[in-house]
């Protein structure tokens, strides 16, 4: 990653959508999806980084920054190196990181960030009951306790939340994250493509 790699972060309270959006942009040429949740759920469970990982999600708590860090940076690296990420063209699409002012510090100097979309919802028991219709649908058993549930929503507020302060106001969008998400998605592409339009590629150019 030898220049900052133009990035657009997906932001907001666990169950608002981040990974919906994110998927579908994910489709969309010259869009590049990453989210950290499925980074380290894509860990062998046996491996050591596996085992660290589980041993804070059960928890409901973040895993820490710099292992957090560390596994993000050798995982872009890795999308590069297989052409399914190309930086000179494609807008990479941010999902679950940065987690924490600091966070947001470590991967300054490998991002520049266009836009920063924050989902909002105000309604946390329509969150709670969204991430526990997502972990019977998606076999995801740390989002099935409702009591990691509420702690997570707890450390969103507590550590995550002041990341939107480490970014300029001008930057943030806020989205209404309640919706179809064909509506949301809209929402997101206004705020997107103005502040793309011109600092990427095309990707069939």
């Amino acid at each position: 990653m030898s220049n900052p790699l133009k990035t657009v972060l997906l932001f907001g309270q666990p169950g608002v959508g981040k990974g919906t959006q994110g998927k579908i942009l994910g489709t969309i040429p010259g869009f590049v999806h990453l989210a950290t949740g499925d980074m380290f759920r894509g860990l062998d469970r046996e491996s050591e980084l596996g085992q660290e990982f589980l041993k804070y999600s059960i928890q409901g708590l973040l895993v820490p920054d710099d292992l957090t860090v560390r596994l993000w940076r050798q995982y872009v690296q890795g999308l590069i190196d297989t052409n399914q990420y190309r930086p000179d063209t494609d807008l990479l699409v941010l999902d679950g990181i940065p987690r924490s002012a600091a966070q947001a510090a470590m991967i300054n100097e490998y991002i520049d960030v266009l836009r920063v979309v924050h989902l909002v919802c105000t309604d946390t028991d329509a969150l709670v009951e969204r991430m526990k219709k997502r972990a019977e649908h998606s076999n995801r058993p740390d989002d099935a306790d409702e009591t990691v549930i509420r702690r997570r929503i707890d450390v969103y507020h507590t550590e995550t939340s002041p990341v939107l302060d480490y970014y300029d106001d001008a930057l943030i969008s806020n989205v209404d994250a309640v919706g179809l998400p064909g509506e949301i998605l809209m929402c997101v592409l206004n705020a997107i493509v103005p502040a793309a339009k011109g600092r990427v590629g095309n990707p069939f150019g």
